[in-house]
């Protein structure tokens, strides 16, 4: 059993950096080697060497010497919370604000770690909310990237509120009209 000062102690960005690493390893090839993880974070071996005792040693993974790695269930919980908010904030960046990939990556290798549940969850219900509400969906998307492009236009602004107003008015009448809504 961990000692009261192991378990007290806040994981940091890094161990979560690792701990997402070897999930997405484990997932992919189940017999994770130091010589992966160091690879795929882009670090030297005696460095992974280092963070694998830390994080034994706080019984996040199993690790001896010249064995494989394992993530405990405390462990995976995290890797797998740490992938989670990734991809979310990945397909933010590259879906909604149209950031390149290898930025967006990048970026939300950063965040990922800062933002709190509350507003990560508000940032999902948002993207829900783009792809599921009528005022939503692609062209809204590609209005929002030619107001980032040319800023606001008062005669596009006019004319993006009318072709609103007049696609509203044929979903309301449309919907009126089904006699079975969902």
């Amino acid at each position: 059993m961990l000692s009261p000062d192991t378990t007290s102690k806040p994981i940091t960005s890094t161990m979560e950096d690792y701990l997402e690493a070897i999930f997405e390893l484990d997932r992919d090839k189940r017999n994770v080697r130091v010589k992966d993880i160091a690879k795929k974070l882009d670090v030297k071996m005696p460095t992974v060497t280092s963070m694998l005792r830390t994080l034994s040693d706080r019984g996040l993974v199993r690790y001896e010497k010249y064995e494989y790695v394992e993530l405990t269930h405390e462990g995976a919980d995290v890797g797998r919370e740490m992938q989670r908010r990734h991809e979310i904030l990945r397909k933010f960046l590259t879906d909604i604000l149209k950031i390149d990939l290898k930025t967006a990556d990048g970026e939300a290798c950063k965040m990922e770690h800062t933002l709190s549940a509350t507003t990560l969850d508000s940032l999902t219900d948002f993207m829900g909310f783009i792809q599921a509400c009528p005022r939503a969906g692609e062209s809204w998307l590609h209005r929002f990237e030619e107001y980032r492009k040319h800023g606001q236009r008062p005669e596009k602004c006019k004319e993006l509120t009318e072709m609103f107003s007049s696609e509203f008015k044929q979903r309301v009448d449309s919907m009126e009209n089904d006699p079975n809504p969902e």
